[in-house]
C-alpha cells in the first residue's frame, strides 16, 4: 500500500512498514507543515492513505468533501509505547489490506 504518515505519527513506523512492503511517506521529515488541507491534497495526489491522530482530516473528507485516498486514524495513540505503536499501525493497515485489497 501507498501511505502518508502524518507527522504526529512515530516516525518508527517508517522503516517497519517499508520493510512489510509498503511504500511510506512521513510529513515528519519535511521542513514545514504545510497545513491539514494541503497534507491531504498531496496524500490524495499521489493516492496514498493518509494514517493520522489528527481528527480533522476526518473533517475534511465527510463535511467539506475533500477528495482523499483513504484515511487511517489512530485513536487514543498517546497512552501506547513506541514497540506497541508500531505493532498497531502495521496490524491495522494489514487488516486494512487483507479486507479492502480490491478497493486499494
Amino acid at each position: 500500500m501507498n501511505l502518508l504518515l502524518d507527522a504526529c505519527v512515530w516516525g518508527g513506523n517508517v522503516a517497519v512498514l517499508m520493510s512489510a512492503g509498503h511504500d511510506v511517506a512521513w510529513a515528519g521529515e519535511w521542513i514545514e507543515d504545510p497545513g491539514d488541507e494541503e497534507i491531504l491534497r498531496l496524500a490524495h495526489s499521489e493516492s496514498r492513505i493518509l494514517v493520522t491522530l489528527d481528527k480533522d482530516f476526518g473533517e475534511l473528507a465527510v463535511l467539506h468533501q475533500q477528495p482523499h485516498s483513504g484515511i487511517l486514524r489512530l485513536v487514543n495513540w498517546s497512552t501506547g509505547q513506541p514497540d506497541s505503536r508500531r505493532k498497531c499501525v502495521f496490524t491495522c493497515l494489514t487488516s486494512m489490506e487483507k479486507n479492502f485489497r480490491p478497493a486499494l
